[in-house]
């Protein structure tokens, strides 16, 4: 506890009061080589946020805004932990505290080492796919799956926030592990893989069972399909994945998403008396969609699904999934988030959101002991601002894949970070420290100093979905001296759609900023603190949004550095 007490108060340090605007940036000598950001500033303010004001014993959806996809959730006495995806973004699953299942904390990493997660040449949507977290016995478990890399394993830690052990490999085929401790002492792993025949359809999945050795971290016995195809095979069901075994009273509950993470997604449950099935599907599944709804309602909430479920100390039931709230039809740019609604038990069966029932914005809190609010804020709208005073990142920052030597520092309330001849639209790992968009209407805003050396040389902001989608705006020098530009990823790489010559001193402070308004963003620039100009406005937001750039992250923004070789 007392290391959880110093991570919360080490948090604060993001933080400062809103309203509060730089002043003109120091020009310091800067390590040659370097861009020097002074701080990183991030505000969203939705407008359907602004509209709403949630009494006190109410919370708001999403509890996670922007990428924060696929939540696994584990209860311990009064303390609460949730795990995300997070695909080829280093350090890998991000791992959050709360009391009151509402306000969360960050309290570290469970892949933070390189040598736990290697992402190498990986695309930025495979990776870390859906961890799931479980305790038993003082021992944290995490299952989880390295798409094209390292494949299912587990890793152990005796205290959630670290540190976690290095992986123990599992040699089964599949994605979505995850872990049932029974009351009897065993153990077992469910996960999607194939099913044990020649697929039917495409998307024909299946969940399977497998025994597993708490002492020796290994999978023993004969493996099981409990569930082939989904509830339904004869409506070829597809995409069955994301399975967590639960047992209340005399039954084993096996829930899974079905449908495909898209509008078509659902959450849907099956029960047996014994562990090992026959497994049932209840009558009334999903028990949580939203895809037959009006897509013109308004502030629609989509893609509902990858449910995990917990029971609070009181006796409620509470699920977290994940849920995309679209600025228009299907595109959104702040990936899959994580939602709270309770679970009602009916006949014997759970269920989260019937018929037309709309998933809220706005909700009553769980009935456990007040908490305060999170010292960084992770839902509705809320204006944080780094000076970058502390010794190390914090925690809300990713890369693109894992750094292999280190390239930044913090020195003297700076951000010092490396330009390095790796790009952003290929699969290296570039000098690239960003955080998520949370909301469709924000901006986020550095200032930098940067000393161009050779043509091509370039120092900015990214705001990133992946290697081909892309908007870099910054600094560059080009053969008649410097300039400001806007440049498009693109398959055939960076696009120029904007540039303006600047007339300032090498290593002067440059400010800049991007506004997203929906499908749309606005670039400016400033050589004095405060006096923007625009350098573009309306550029094409949907570029950025899943619908068109595939995947399954959401934006980025962040601080990136590059060294022309000539």
């Amino acid at each position: 506890m007392k290391k959880l007490n110093s991570i919360i108060r080490k948090a604060f340090v993001l933080l400062t009061v809103a309203g509060t605007f730089a002043c003109n940036a120091p020009e310091t000598e800067v390590p040659s080589g370097y861009a020097a950001f002074d701080w990183f500033e991030y505000h969203g303010y939705d407008p359907l946020f602004e509209s709403i004001e949630p009494g006190s014993d109410e919370y708001l959806n999403p509890i996670l805004s922007g990428f924060y996809p696929d939540p696994s959730i584990v209860g311990v006495g009064e303390d609460y932990y949730l795990v995300n995806s997070t695909f080829s973004f280093y350090p890998g699953i991000p791992i959050f505290h709360s009391r009151d299942l509402v306000n969360w904390t960050q309290i570290g990493h469970v892949l933070d080492r390189p040598s736990q997660l290697n992402l190498d040449s990986l695309s930025i949507s495979h990776g870390v796919f859906a961890p799931a977290i479980s305790y038993d016995k003082g021992i944290f478990y995490v299952v989880n799956t390295i798409v094209y890399g390292s494949n299912n394993f587990v890793v152990t830690a005796k205290d959630p926030a670290g540190p976690w052990s290095e992986p123990v490999l599992f040699e089964f085929d599949g994605i979505d592990p995850s872990m049932f401790f029974d009351d009897d002492g065993k153990a077992y792993l469910v996960n999607n893989g194939a099913s044990d025949y020649e697929p039917l359809y495409e998307g024909h999945r299946a969940i399977w069972i497998q025994e597993f050795d708490k002492e020796n971290l290994k999978l023993i016995g004969p493996r099981k399909v409990l569930v082939d195809g989904g509830v339904d095979i004869t409506r070829k069901p597809v995409w069955i994945e994301g399975p967590h075994i639960f047992k209340v009273k005399d039954y084993y509950y096996l829930i899974a998403a079905e449908g495909g993470t898209g509008p078509d997604h659902s959450q849907v449950v099956l029960r047996s008396k014994d562990i090992w099935g026959p497994y049932i599907p209840w009558e009334n599944n999903p028990i949580l969609t939203q895809r037959h709804l009006d897509p013109n309602r308004p502030h629609p909430v989509t893609c509902t699904g990858h449910m995990d479920m917990v029971e609070t100390q009181n006796g409620e039931w509470w699920a977290v999934f994940l849920a995309c709230t679209p600025y228009e039809e299907d595109y959104y740019n702040t990936g899959r988030q994580t939602f709270l609604l309770p679970v009602s038990w009916k006949d014997g069966w759970p269920s989260v959101l019937a018929g037309n029932e709309l998933v809220p914005y706005v909700h009553s809190k769980p009935v456990l002991p007040e908490q305060s609010k999170a010292p960084v804020p992770l839902s509705g709208n809320f204006y944080v601002r780094d000076e970058f005073t502390d010794t190390s990142l914090a925690m809300i920052y990713s890369m693109i894949r894992t750094p292999h030597e280190r390239w930044y520092s913090l020195e003297d309330s700076k951000l010092l970070i490396r330009a390095r001849n790796e790009s952003i639209d290929n699969m290296a790992q570039p000098s690239f420290i960003g955080r998520r968009q949370q909301h469709s209407y924000c901006s986020a805003s550095t200032v930098l100093q940067y000393t161009l050396q050779n043509p091509g040389d370039k120092a900015g902001m990214v705001a990133f979905q992946n290697e081909e989608h892309y908007y870099f705006t910054g600094i560059t020098l080009k053969e008649d001296g410097q300039a400001f530009v806007l440049e498009k990823g693109s398959a055939e790489g960076p696009v120029e759609m904007v540039s303006t010559t600047i007339d300032i001193a090498n290593d002067a402070p440059v400010y800049i900023k991007i506004e997203a308004r929906g499908k749309y963003y606005d670039f400016y620039y400033a050589l004095e603190a405060g006096k923007w100009k625009l350098l573009q406005n309306d550029v094409d937001g949907m570029l950025l949004s899943t619908h068109v750039a595939g995947g399954f992250v959401g934006t980025y923004f962040g601080m990136y550095a590059y060294k022309s070789i000539r």
